[in-house]
């Protein structure tokens, strides 16, 4: 069995509050379900777990609880991991930007003709990848900026924000703690403005 700690950095801070177990309960048993098969093939028990929910926050308060989490993410015994999918894309969820070859973006409608150079999902893709490429760089800045720039719903920015004003605090090398992404995928490929698809993307830094 693992246990739930408290995390006492952030609840003493005014931009924080602490939240009862059994609201973060859902997120929590959702990430055990992966996070329980990793731990037992390198035969270890889960260590104590410290669930941290970061709701729709400013550019101010992921700096700074990114400076308070900093030396937790300097700690060579711990680990942090960060939930997020990137675009969710369609009408249904009022997400609808589109990127063509030449010319400025546009936010489609319904009543659009459907567009096919590019086609919507390379679209999607395009805005999906210059997000991650920010990630990469390693500069909360540029986050915030391609997010800004391109609207792309992103369900955890906040909390990556946060990660990465953190690993800002801490890093010493031009590549050291810098995120790398391993994967990318799509609930689907979108042709039509009456579709939709949620994208998946994951990746990792170490100090």
């Amino acid at each position: 069995m693992s246990t739930v700690s408290r995390c006492t950095c952030l609840t003493s801070t005014r931009c924080c509050q602490s939240e009862s177990l059994h609201v973060l309960s859902d997120y929590y048993r959702s990430h055990l379900v992966i996070l329980t098969p990793t731990f037992r093939a390198h035969g270890t028990n889960i260590p104590p777990l410290v669930p941290i929910m970061i709701g729709n926050t400013s550019a101010t308060t992921e700096r700074t609880l990114g400076k308070i989490l900093a030396p937790y993410l300097a700690d060579p015994t711990n680990a942090f991991v960060v939930s997020s999918d990137f675009a969710h894309w369609g009408l249904r969820f009022r997400y609808t930007h589109y990127q063509p070859s030449t010319g400025d973006a546009t936010s489609l409608r319904s009543s659009s003709k459907t567009p096919t150079n590019p086609e919507i999902h390379d679209s999607i893709k395009k805005v999906d990848f210059e997000c991650m490429g920010a990630c990469e760089t390693g500069s909360h800045q540029a986050w915030l900026d391609v997010l800004s720039e391109t609207g792309n719903t992103v369900c955890g920015r906040h909390p990556i924000g946060v990660v990465m004003t953190g690993l800002e605090e801490v890093r010493e090398g031009d590549s050291q703690g810098l995120f790398k992404f391993l994967c990318y995928e799509r609930s689907g490929e979108v042709k039509q403005v009456s579709e939709s698809s949620v994208s998946y993307a994951s990746a990792f830094a170490v100090l």
